[in-house]
């Protein structure tokens, strides 16, 4: 269950934290302290229920855990003087305050308000909500065969209407209308996607009359 804040969704299946429709590289231990946190809103989480939930059978310093809220109000955009989103309780802990919404995933079958492809050559693909990773691994969403691509090249990923492309360090690059990717790029209908040598089109197409999203 997908939840939004301002202007984050917050994903707990997929790992993922998007803000402002880009995706926010989130460490794991900063992503577990927004998960706990969540889960307990809009109650207060103690310093050391924190410690135990985050460091189990490990003993470390008070400062590790402010660091991480820290690291985490940096990829929320919120601001410990004046915060929106991770209020600080003093002499205790943190708590979750933000006014958040729950998105339920689309059931399969149901099509939500738009559906991205990827065209390449005769193949064309449907993108999933969420992520989307291409690449040689017969796992990915889209399994490309090509030595100039790497196991997890890339990566497209698409909450609602928004969708954005991310280069996974691959060894030969991503590409943009012939610029290369370097973090989260915010793609749209006919954009031209290279990875190594292997060229698509993003497509974004209206799931009622299957036109292309923006025809006439």
């Amino acid at each position: 269950m997908r939840l939004r804040f301002g202007d984050c969704v917050f994903n707990p299946d997929t790992r993922q934290l998007v803000r402002a429709g880009q995706p926010v590289p989130v460490p794991p231990k900063v992503f577990e302290l927004l998960d706990a946190l969540i889960r307990e809103r809009p109650r207060a989480v103690s310093k050391t229920d924190l410690h135990q939930r985050l460091w189990p059978d490990t003993s470390v310093a008070d400062a590790n855990l402010t660091n991480l809220v820290a690291d985490l109000r940096d990829a929320l955009g919120d601001d410990a003087k004046h915060p929106r989103v991770i209020r600080t309780v003093q002499r205790f802990g943190y708590a979750f305050e933000a006014e958040a919404a729950s998105e339920p995933e689309s059931p399969p079958g149901v099509d939500t308000d738009s559906v991205y492809r990827l065209v390449w050559g005769s193949r064309e693909v449907t993108l999933r909500e969420g992520s989307n990773i291409l690449g040689r691994d017969q796992d990915a969403v889209l399994w490309i065969d090509v030595y100039s691509v790497s196991r997890h090249h890339a990566r497209i990923t698409v909450i609602g209407e928004d969708a954005t492309l991310e280069d996974l360090s691959s060894k030969n690059g991503t590409f943009l209308d012939g610029r290369p990717v370097q973090g989260a790029t915010a793609v749209k209908d006919g954009d031209v996607i290279r990875i190594g040598t292997v060229t698509m089109t993003l497509r974004r197409f209206d799931p009622v009359s299957t036109r292309t999203a923006g025809t006439r």
